[in-house]
């Protein structure tokens, strides 16, 4: 169903100098072709993310991975702080993440959290806490280094074509704008926004997950459409008033879920997701339907599940007023984003 996938390779160009944590007291600097591992981790507001990998060639191989949903943020847009028990999901992810950084010998590692640590009251505590237990430093990164991240990991996947282009990156928390000019050997970035909602936040402002009533559900969509599109407004009113071909890449949990659903998989694969181009307008469509659905509906559907069931709709609702904001007839999908950006600049810093 709908176009093939993209084959496209696990690995990037070389990047520029970024930010690198210091070895371990005593290990010797390694030389390059001893091939060293190299950590990224991303503890976003819904998601605890860690990739660890080895040089190869110019880009990088995967040598171990780790995802879970530990749903960080929620209750923060009401209480204003990271609850004990999301907290407690969080550090036991970390703890699992810091094994595997441990048994891999990793050479090399940076670790960032994003939105949730940003607004919660008690978020520098949890950092101390996290550290204390398990070993990994995290380092709160702004909007806009969020966002660079972001496109420095998938830009690669960004359909060729003239004009500027549009990566977004849609979150728990926030969701990232960034315009950019993808004409040279690098992105550069034009323009950038960061909205103050995300799949968590958004559906606990204005989301009713729950409801019974399909109109209820369809009211709290529409509720959710006018928050995200009042919240790129004044980005839009930036945007070029007519580009002759715009290009659209979305990176995140929300573009790879709805792109399963495009192809109908009965579970989650990567190599037909990354790298995937998918008509807009089915996109729109299948947000549509999940809108009017029930929760236990979206419970029923593959690559969905009970897990994303309750905040997929949120997310539609995002990428409905972003495909508003800047009118592609077709959506690249990226399964890679700021972990595939932090190991660029790691391994582009440690190049002799």
């Amino acid at each position: 169903m709908g176009d093939h996938p993209a084959n496209m390779p696990h690995r990037h160009a070389a990047a520029p100098t970024g930010p690198v944590l210091a070895r371990p007291a005593g290990q010797q600097k390694k030389r390059w072709h001893d091939a060293p591992h190299y950590a990224a981790l991303d503890l976003g507001t819904n998601n605890c993310r860690l990739l660890i990998a080895r040089p190869q060639g110019n880009g990088f191989a995967v040598v171990d991975a780790f995802s879970r949903i530990v749903r960080l943020g929620e209750g923060l847009a009401s209480s204003g702080r990271l609850s004990d028990a999301a907290i407690d999901r969080t550090i036991a992810a970390l703890k699992v993440c810091a094994d595997k950084l441990k048994r891999r010998n990793v050479l090399v590692a940076r670790s960032v959290a994003t939105e949730a640590c940003r607004q919660a009251a008690n978020g520098a505590d949890f950092i101390e806490r996290a550290y204390r237990e398990t070993g990994i430093r995290l380092d709160v990164i702004s909007a806009e280094e969020e966002a660079r991240l972001a496109v420095l990991g998938c830009h690669v996947l960004m359909e060729a074509g003239d004009g500027p282009a549009l990566i977004f990156d849609i979150g728990g928390g926030s969701t990232e704008l960034v315009l950019i000019d993808s004409s040279g050997p690098e992105p550069r970035v034009l323009d950038w926004h960061s909205a103050p909602w995300g799949v968590v936040s958004l559906t606990e402002h204005a989301g009713d997950s729950k409801a019974s009533e399909e109109s209820a559900r369809l009211a709290a969509y529409a509720r959710m459409r006018q928050v995200a599109t009042e919240s790129f407004a004044t980005f839009a009113a930036r945007l070029p008033a007519s580009p002759a071909s715009p290009r659209l890449l979305g990176t995140s949990g929300t573009v790879t879920t709805l792109a399963s659903v495009y192809l109908e998989l009965d579970h989650y694969d990567r190599a037909q997701v990354d790298g995937l181009i998918v008509p807009a307008e089915s996109m729109r469509r299948i947000s549509r339907d999940l809108s009017g659905m029930s929760l236990a509906e979206r419970a029923r559907l593959p690559c969905i599940g009970a897990e994303r069931a309750d905040l997929v709709v949120a997310g539609c609702a995002i990428l409905e007023s972003i495909m508003d904001v800047w009118p592609a007839e077709r959506l690249g999908v990226a399964d890679r984003g700021i972990r595939e950006g932090i190991l660029r600049r790691l391994m582009g810093a440690n190049r002799p």
